[in-house]
């Protein structure tokens, strides 16, 4: 299975961030953390855009994917758009996750959790997504 894990590019440091692509693999973004800010967060650069996640997050999905035990779709979304039920950008924004709601801190920035988050977590062998164009899930690794 260790065959199929993309190959983790950069350390996760303001210096040298993750690189990462979007599922489908149609962009590419970087990912770092910073652990001085309050609270620590997982810095997102798409572009000229900067998203901010609260740090706990990695851990958070991690751990309620493993309950999850099965596929679940990604389901990103832009903050001002609903979340299809069921999907790891709704657990993202859930007031039942552990953080009581939004895992984004930028306010009109704080969606596309299940865009961002999970390549990451599988870059760290934590997770595996689907590559598909669209509709792409993720289950525990």
């Amino acid at each position: 299975m260790s065959e199929n894990l993309p190959r983790v590019v950069g350390e996760g440091t303001k210096g040298n961030p993750w690189q990462l692509q979007t599922p489908s693999g149609t962009s590419e973004y970087q990912m770092y953390r910073d652990e001085t800010a309050t609270p620590p967060v997982l810095v997102c650069v798409v572009g000229k855009t900067v998203l901010h996640y609260q740090l706990c997050c990695i851990e958070d999905l991690h751990a309620m994917l493993k309950a999850h035990g099965d596929w679940m779709p990604l389901g990103s979304a832009d903050e001002q758009k609903p979340a299809a039920e069921g999907t790891v950008e709704a657990w993202g924004r859930s007031p039942d996750n552990p953080v009581g709601g939004w895992y984004g801190l930028k306010k009109g920035l704080r969606g596309r959790f299940g865009m961002y988050l999970p390549p990451l977590l599988e870059a760290l062998g934590l997770a595996e997504v689907e590559h598909n164009p669209r509709n792409n899930r993720m289950r525990v690794r």
